[in-house]
């Protein structure tokens, strides 16, 4: 049995969780399987059962289109590109709308089995009319005609699970939850300190970390309106970048710079560290907090938990699945009458709870000790890619039956 990944992301060009996913799930599985990975990018890789191919497409019929309209077209061009060549695979999992395009084709030109995996969902994220405009519309269209059709779909938590049966035509029976995962050699907590210096970062005074991209999905606007709420001796790091939009990059430095003139404490990395840094940015940090507004399922708060940091975490998607109430960490309510996407949130009292959350774990050292503990715990326990690899390949070899 071959599979062939569809995807935008793939190493070096990652910067998202979906990403992530496919990085290691590839890796993972090609000790299975043989695993052809077709990307966005210039890759060319082979490595044993793992072979891994980027393309590159030519944009030039595109010089006078709307930027909005034209992101879309290239991803659809690159997905027609990606159907080319010899296709040999037994099984076709793609991942995001991005790649859905190309797994549409591929089930139609070639009859092949369709799976793809479900890392969010286009309904629930309404906000990407501003980075897409009626893009949203076409990108929206691609989702739901690829969930559709496929002959399995990969929920990463019971809570997207949920969300892909309200808002998609598919038999409950083709809805498999299967958890993202993690490194458990390389998500470990590191003594290096030389990144937290690298980037002012005082390793002896307790900080509050944020890890992701600059999105009104990721909900980081609520953490740095929490910050003058935040107990003012606790540094804040920010790794954030790769905004959206210039819109919200402009609204993020906006408020950054507002909260930075009453304390000197707040670190703003705006861009996306490699991947030793970051572990040394979660051993270290006190608390991480995830104030996400969507999240179907949160694979950063996996990252903290496997370095020891207890999670203070926004109540949505998968994250309850993730994060233990009271023990690896604590859930902020976003608005209990609050329908996702959440559109009804009162910004100014979610704020207010996420900082009163942080600041309860800032003034318990004992009890981000027992969560850190727990959460590592857990982390080995239901986040391990071996295992994921196994379930993905087992529900491939049910589709080939």
């Amino acid at each position: 049995m071959k599979v062939l990944f569809y995807t935008r992301e793939y190493p070096p060009y990652i910067y998202g969780g979906a990403g992530v996913h496919v990085d290691y799930l590839s890796r993972e599985l090609a000790k299975l399987v043989p695993i052809e990975v077709r990307c966005f990018g210039d890759q060319e890789i082979t490595e044993d059962q793992l072979k891994v191919i980027g393309f590159k497409p030519d944009f030039t019929f595109l010089p006078n289109t709307k930027p909005e309209i034209a992101g879309v077209l290239k991803i659809m061009q690159t997905c027609l590109q990606m159907n080319g060549g010899n296709i040999d695979a037994d099984i076709i999992h793609c991942h995001t709308w991005y790649g859905q395009f190309a797994g549409i084709v591929a089930k139609l030109c070639y009859g092949k089995p369709l799976v793809l995996t479900t890392h969010s969902l286009e309904p629930l994220r309404p906000w990407k009319r501003e980075q897409l405009g009626r893009g949203y519309d076409l990108s929206s269209w691609i989702e739901k005609t690829a969930i559709e059709m496929a002959d399995a779909v990969i929920a990463v938590s019971e809570g997207t699970k949920q969300d892909v049966l309200n808002h998609f035509d598919v038999p409950e029976e083709k809805v498999k939850v299967i958890y993202n995962g993690i490194d458990l050699h390389e998500y470990t907590p590191t003594s290096e300190t030389t990144a937290l210096y690298k980037y002012g970062v005082n390793p002896e005074i307790p900080y509050v970390l944020f890890v992701g991209r600059i999105t009104r999905q990721k909900g980081i606007i609520h953490l740095v309106n929490a910050i003058e709420h935040i107990h003012p001796d606790a540094q804040i790091v920010l790794c954030a970048g790769a905004p959206d939009t210039e819109e919200i990059g402009r609204e993020m430095k906006e408020s950054v710079s507002r909260v930075q003139q009453n304390r000197n404490n707040v670190i703003w990395i705006a861009e996306m560290l490699n991947k030793k840094d970051i572990i040394q940015m979660y051993s270290h940090a006190a608390v991480f907090c995830c104030p996400s507004i969507y999240e179907p399922f949160g694979i950063i708060n996996v990252e903290a938990m496997a370095c020891h940091v207890p999670v203070v975490a926004s109540n949505v998607g998968g994250i309850p699945e993730i994060v233990v109430d009271g023990q690896t960490g604590l859930l902020v309510p976003i608005n209990q009458q609050a329908e996702p996407p959440f559109e009804a949130i009162n910004p100014q009292l979610y704020a207010a709870d996420l900082a009163k959350a942080i600041n309860i774990l800032l003034d318990n050292k004992e009890l981000r000790e027992e969560m850190g503990k727990k959460g590592r715990q857990r982390v080995e326990k239901y986040f391990d890619w071996q295992a994921i690899a196994q379930q993905t390949k087992t529900l491939y070899q049910n589709l080939m039956k």
